[in-house]
């Protein structure tokens, strides 16, 4: 609607744009490096930035290993994209001119592609220092010993999943100056966490926090991607700091392609054992996680593998489990968190080895998933890795979604042939979405920062309009809305009278930021917090007024009511800014604005669950795949605003649906990223996305003010699974299956081609 406020809409007098010189190999040492004649003070170097330090991630997780990420390549570079130079000019056209002109002469290295190749004792090392690639290898085991050995059903799978790119519609992208009235560095970056982008730049640049202000702009989507310390906002801070000046930089399609930060590329190895009846018994699985050059701030590369093996067991009931993950270096750009955290790769695992299961021993996969699942009458209830669902009825989602999509109806219309010649499948996933994550379980991955209280400020002003002030930001999950929705319910002030102000260090409270669903949560409950003390504090100023006891007063209409009298939230804020003197002597000098911290009653996070059911049509002659119906019956405990959560479900959805049949970051043997452009990576648009259906359930957290829950990622876990599974089920006539996404038309054919080939020598 041209109403936004984005970084590449910032003016600002005198203001230069930066571009990068990026490494166009994979692994080199950099053996020297010329600026331009004429242009040195156009271009820098890492030479150049005396006094900053390189971003290092610390773990306190035993066995991880430090990797120092250069804000500007420093001796070596590790991946296609990375930034060597830093180039200056009017324009970023001319800026882009200036770093074709740079010299650089490399010494190129072998790279390592592929976590299992980096695994190999004569792989060459990305971190010398580190004597190997494995920045960390976690083990657990429950016990899986004895279940190996009695178990009558074995099933046996390998899943791979692809490495993907984020793609918000907005890139990475900053402004900084320095302000000289506040003398300060002023930093206006596209990020969902601008209190730990200030901590960072602090860090790096030997700043004191009070000198550095990080002024979020509108954000065009964030999905995890925004939520690290970029390399780039360290040089071009750096840069504004050292220069006094205005500088801009915006990430190009190309450069989030080649040098953006990656995620999602796993490897599993699983093993389930089940019963007869496919009750599952015990997993033992081993997770191999690509996760490129170097650790991200402040959630390190390891994160991915420490969700993905504490969450491979899902929402089932077993007791058994033995996981063992790698992570695993590669001369890739580094690992970033993307919505969902590991538990799309997760959920595609275990989705795929329940039907593998189901279809083991004979049965509907749908039966056998139900009978697997916790029950509602076990909660709460803490699984084999310590996650402790705090409430849901897991089964009863997937019976909804069951009916919702149709089953029976289907399995009937299987059993002829379709019109057109093609084969339909059916397939369920369902999972839990672990959200506002506890301080102890963030505590648990070893992370330097580690999220506490979160905090909100309320103020009513003289006028009877609303201040609402919260550290957290808006990415375009709604909480402008969603935040003046839970002000209102405490104070009945009107919406169109509450102002929600988010994200700038300058005047917000202190917020580890938007990132594991825990917006709603967390900024949700600090604000009711905050809220609720202050419709104490006007209740008492208006019972005075009224002349009646506090009790007596009561919020209705957007207006203070006791008895029959009434006043407006304007007299009271009146009364206490302007006319103090109508105010009895004794009164409460704290006033009318607010600060509360929160976090839930209960440390562990809060967890929404969902099913998702896909219908397909799969034509075996191009391997083509078309989403026939898509099914979502979500869970995410109260529902401050529905039209935001159909909004997160949908919209997670459509990248589930990228996931799980087109997006890849596919690189060749010498490191080289094979999708560049948005020709070669592809992703869905409106004609690939089915018309969705969702189903509500309302089970209300016990630990949560509310009892919300998040929802921001759950539409994005399971629609791989969900998928897959629903084109395994329409390749079961073939005796072929899918175990690697994107479930792309030519890794169809081969599928079905090697069933042929198999069936043929039999």
């Amino acid at each position: 609607m041209g109403r936004g406020r984005f970084v590449g809409d910032i003016q600002l007098p005198g203001m230069l744009e930066v571009a990068f010189l990026r490494s166009p190999v994979a692994h080199a040492r950099l053996r020297s490096l010329a600026k331009p004649q004429g242009r040195e003070d156009q271009v820098f170097f890492w030479s150049d930035m005396a006094g900053v330090q390189p971003i290092v991630t610390r773990s306190s997780l035993p066995g991880y290993k430090l990797s120092s990420y250069y804000p500007l390549a420093h001796e070596k570079v590790r991946y296609v994209g990375e930034g060597i130079a830093l180039c200056v000019a009017p324009s970023r056209a001319e800026a882009e001119d200036l770093a074709e002109l740079v010299s650089v002469d490399f010494d190129e290295l072998p790279a390592v592609t592929e976590s299992e190749l980096g695994k190999a004792k004569d792989a060459p090392l990305v971190h010398e220092e580190w004597g190997d690639n494995l920045c960390l290898v976690t083990d657990f085991d429950s016990g899986i010993e004895e279940v190996a050995k009695t178990a009558p059903v074995k099933v046996v799978r390998e899943y791979k999943t692809a490495r993907q790119c984020m793609h918000p519609m907005e890139g990475k992208g900053l402004v900084a100056y320095w302000d000289f009235q506040a003398d300060q560095l002023v930093v206006i970056t596209s990020t969902q966490v601008p209190h730990l982008i200030r901590t960072g730049l602090s860090e790096c640049l030997g700043l004191d926090q009070s000198r550095v202000r990080v002024s979020p702009p509108d954000v065009g989507g964030g999905f995890g991607y925004k939520c690290l310390l970029q390399p780039e906002e360290v040089a071009v801070a750096w840069l504004a700091m050292t220069r006094k000046g205005a500088y801009r930089w915006v990430e190009d399609r190309r450069e989030h392609l080649v040098a953006g930060a990656n995620a999602r590329q796993h490897h599993y190895k699983v093993t389930a054992y089940a019963d007869e009846r496919g009750r599952l018994l015990g997993l033992d699985a081993e997770i191999n996680v690509d996760i490129g050059a170097y650790s991200v701030w402040p959630f390190s590369a390891c994160l991915e593998a420490a969700q993905a093996g504490g969450n491979l067991p899902g929402p089932y009931d077993f007791r058994a489990y033995r996981a063992r993950t790698y992570s695993v270096a590669t001369n890739k750009p580094p690992f970033a968190p993307y919505r969902g955290v590991a538990r799309p790769g997760v959920c595609f695992a275990i989705e795929l080895t329940i039907d593998a299961i189901a279809r083991a021993v004979g049965r509907e996969p749908v039966d056998v998933r139900a009978e697997n699942l916790v029950q509602a009458a076990q909660m709460p209830y803490t699984n084999v890795t310590n996650k402790h669902y705090d409430s849901g009825d897991y089964p009863g989602s997937l019976a909804k979604a069951r009916e919702m999509i149709a089953l029976d109806a289907i399995r009937e219309r299987q059993k002829g042939r379709e019109p057109d010649g093609r084969r339909i499948g059916v397939g369920f996933a369902t999972y839990t979405e672990q959200s506002a994550h506890g301080t102890k379980v963030f505590a648990a991955w070893g992370l330097p920062l580690v999220p506490g209280f979160e905090q909100a400020t309320v103020k009513l002003l003289a006028d009877g309009t609303l201040e609402v002030r919260a550290g957290i930001h808006t990415i375009g999950q709604g909480l402008e809305t969603t935040l003046a929705q839970v002000a209102n319910q405490a104070l009945g002030i009107p919406l169109k009278d509450i102002a929600v102000k988010l994200g700038d260090t300058a005047s917000t409270p202190y917020s580890t930021g938007a990132y594991a669903s825990r917006g709603i949560v967390m900024a949700g409950g600090a604000v009711s917090k905050s809220a609720t003390e202050l419709a104490g504090r006007v209740k008492r100023l208006a019972a005075h007024l009224l002349q009646c006891k506090p009790e007596d007063v009561a919020f209705r209409d957007g207006r203070i009511h006791a008895g029959e009298a009434s006043l407006s939230f304007a007299d009271v804020g009146k009364a206490w800014y302007l006319r103090p003197e109508t105010l009895p002597d004794d009164i409460d000098t704290n006033g009318l604005e607010v600060t509360q911290g929160y976090k839930p009653d209960v440390d562990s996070g809060v967890f929404s669950y969902a099913t998702h059911a896909a219908l397909v049509a799969l034509d075996a002659e191009t391997g083509m795949v078309d989403i026939l119906d898509y099914v979502i019956v979500e869970d995410c405990g109260q529902m401050v605003n529905p039209m935001i959560v159909e909004g997160q479900a949908y919209g997670g959805a459509a990248q589930g649906i990228g996931t799980a049949l087109f997006e890849e970051s596919p690189y060749d043997s010498a490191g080289q990223p094979l999708a560049s452009t948005l020709i070669d990576y592809l992703l869905p648009g409106p004609t690939e996305l089915p018309g969705f259906r969702i189903g509500h359930m309302e089970t209300l957290s016990p630990y949560s003010a509310h009892g919300i829950k998040g929802v921001g990622e759950g539409g994005a876990i399971a629609p791989a699974g969900a998928i897959v599974n629903a084109i395994n089920d329409a390749l079961k006539e073939y005796g072929a299956e899918i175990g690697q996404i994107p479930a792309t038309p030519e890794r169809i054919l081969d599928a079905i081609f090697a069933a042929q080939t198999k069936q043929a020598a039999e």
